[in-house]
């Protein structure tokens, strides 16, 4: 019986995470790691914050019943926050990561090709922010999901799917037009989407995801090389 390899996308997944995992221990992007992990606590911080003084506010009344139902919504609060707010986190951090981190992550695997074309900085972080947004949006619609048998998968994919989409075409966006970059992406569209359960997953691991950011950024990079090469 001949030999099975390893299935094409996943050994594209492979590569792409073991070199990204390469990258972001690296010296050369350990400043870039600091301030990613620190801008992801201190926004989640500020989150924190916001839910202990709406919580304050609340038992201002010294309505018991009301004060109970606060403590219940400030739990609740912080654990969306924790779990499920990091993928749309991520989408936005991508607008303020990808070309600083592509640039290097080119740099120092690619140095033979052309190097890409940062977007201009308030339009990549408009873009973003926008994608963020609905990341956003659609992790709360499919929230009440969670308290079904399913409901964490179908979170998982919807991520999975969502920011593979946007890390893949933002890196792609360096090198040709957005329409391009979008047609690449649909063309590949199995292998790309595969490969985005990596970053939702790590999404949900505490202390983890707070690399996520940069680590997506980097991982995406690699498979966006290797896909277009693949497809030349």
């Amino acid at each position: 019986m001949p030999k099975q390899g390893l299935h094409p996308t996943y050994a594209l997944m492979l590569t792409a995470a073991f070199r990204a995992l390469g990258d972001l221990t690296s010296p050369d992007f350990r400043s870039i790691l600091f301030r990613a992990v620190g801008l992801a606590i201190a926004l989640f911080a500020a989150i924190f914050l916001a839910l202990q003084a709406l919580f304050w506010f609340l038992t201002f009344f010294s309505t018991p019943w009301l004060e109970q139902l606060a403590e219940i919504g400030a739990s609740l609060g912080l654990f969306v926050a924790f779990f499920f707010l990091m993928a749309p986190v991520t989408a936005m951090f991508a607008g303020l990561y990808l070309d600083e981190v592509a640039a290097k992550v080119e740099a120092k695997h690619y140095s033979g090709d052309r190097m890409g074309q940062p977007q201009p900085f308030l339009k990549g972080l408009f873009l973003a922010v926008q994608f963020g947004l609905l990341v956003l949006a659609v992790n709360l619609l499919a929230l009440p999901l969670v308290f079904t048998g399913f409901g964490a998968i179908v979170l998982v994919m919807i991520n999975a799917y969502l920011l593979s989409r946007e890390y893949f075409e933002m890196a792609a966006m360096r090198f040709m037009a957005p329409a391009e970059a979008k047609e690449l992406r649909k063309d590949n569209a199995v292998s790309i989407f595969t490969a985005g359960f990596l970053p939702a997953l790590l999404a949900l691991v505490p202390i983890v995801n707070l690399t996520v950011p940069l680590f997506a950024t980097s991982y995406f990079v690699h498979l966006f090389k290797q896909v277009k090469r693949s497809s030349v």
